[in-house]
């Protein structure tokens, strides 16, 4: 008897070690930090440069739902240390967007955080179960006066700056209201917890990746209809697009090598790597971007993407390459009428040229010839274009995370 009693014992404590170990944790929404520019640039931040006694307010939309989740928040390109008072999360429910009541997240037990320059922290778990495609509701308090110098440009998402601490109000009750702005502070990621294992896809790109094109909270990126289709796999998607990002150069964002390690690695659960981003290397040079710069040559973007394909798969990430789409037209009537030319399109056919059949990437989407006109294959399809001709809308976006979704493999 009692040596069967300890072989069941022995059995019930092996199943649930497995069941532990079959935990795991996985990105489910990010927001890629970026470096807050200077007000004579092109375009405007959209947030202030400085704030206190003020709560920030911002939706978001996860992919992957989980029984926990977690919040990342960042200062990552701070000069000083940045202290969060405060910082809730409520869920939305039912479709007239009632939001749930507000649940404060801790850090190491705490309300309260101080994140030094150049770094992020991970907040405690919070058991607080949550669908595929949630919806949320995050708000921040910061107390003592602080200059904003971490940001996500183009969130695509409502929020707002409140004077005071509003975070156990939704949005649509905050009081005293400074500023609404479409940008995004302090969070950076969340990651979802579940006792189904899974895994999660990163795509890294630009605007077209960020969702430039979409109506404001739509939840109509690329990476949301990825979500959609992939959560049947039990796979986290995250957006690591950052508007007017390159491959080459810095500016709205650093280059793709540089913020790889950070916005992908180490983002838990990822095994699939993105890459659509090359198209503001080929198209800002001589325009107010960049006024004085020369187009970059065939063979620089070709080494560049390379060493980021070669890093990525170092890190054992399998990296799908996507081509970069036509653009005619693109911003015209716009200060950035000259963003497209004749020569900036052969180059970019040359690139997509080699991304089909140069065999660096394990695998290739082909959005060019997915979403261009067929009467002229220098311009998006009426049908996917946002009406800039350059971002794709939400039916081009479909299209492409159709494609792309359908050469995911599954978790491991």
């Amino acid at each position: 008897m009692r040596t069967g009693f300890y072989l069941l014992l022995t059995a019930c404590l092996s199943l649930n070690a497995f069941t532990v170990q079959a935990r795991q944790w996985v990105a489910s929404w990010q927001a890629s930090p970026q470096p807050v520019w200077t007000q004579d640039f092109a375009f405007p931040t959209g947030i202030p440069q400085m704030i206190q006694d003020t709560t920030f307010i911002q939706n978001v939309m996860i992919s992957r739902g989980g029984e926990r989740l977690r919040l990342v928040l960042s200062n990552r390109y701070g000069t000083s240390p940045l202290t969060v008072e405060q910082t809730t999360v409520s869920r939305r429910k039912g479709p007239a967007g009632w939001m749930g009541t507000p649940t404060t997240i801790t850090f190491n037990g705490r309300p309260a955080v101080t994140i030094a320059p150049g770094q992020q922290l991970v907040s405690d778990p919070l058991n607080m179960p949550v669908a595929d495609l949630q919806q949320l509701q995050i708000a921040h308090y910061v107390n003592a006066q602080t200059a904003l110098e971490t940001f996500h440009w183009d969130g695509r998402q409502q929020a707002v700056f409140s004077k005071g601490n509003q975070t156990q109000s939704p949005m649509s009750a905050a009081k005293n209201l400074l500023q609404r702005t479409q940008a995004r502070v302090f969070l950076s990621r969340i990651d979802t917890e579940s006792a189904t294992s899974g895994c999660a896809v990163a795509v890294l790109g630009d605007s077209i990746t960020d969702g430039n094109g979409v109506p404001i909270d739509s939840n109509t990126r690329v990476t949301d209809y990825m979500a959609d289709r992939l959560r049947a796999s039990s796979m986290g998607v995250i957006n690591a697009g950052i508007s007017g990002a390159r491959l080459l150069g810095d500016k709205m964002g650093e280059h793709a090598l540089a913020r790889l390690p950070q916005d992908v690695i180490d983002a838990p659960g990822v095994t699939t790597l993105v890459l659509f981003i090359g198209i503001n290397d080929i198209s800002w040079p001589g325009t107010a971007f960049a006024p004085k710069q020369s187009m970059p040559g065939l063979g620089s973007l070709q080494t560049e993407y390379r060493k980021v394909v070669a890093f990525a798969k170092s890190k054992g990430l399998r990296v799908i390459g996507v081509t970069l789409t036509p653009f005619r037209g693109a911003l015209a009537g716009t200060p950035l009428d000259n963003y497209y030319n004749d020569q900036k399109d052969h180059l970019r056919v040359a690139v997509n040229a080699w991304i089909r059949g140069a065999g660096v990437f394990d695998a290739v989407i082909d959005a060019d010839r997915l979403l261009q006109d067929p009467q002229d294959i220098t311009k998006l399809d009426a049908r996917y274009d946002s009406g800039d001709h350059l971002h794709p809308g939400p039916a081009g976006n479909a299209v492409l995370a159709q494609a792309i979704a359908g050469q995911i493999r599954a978790c491991q």
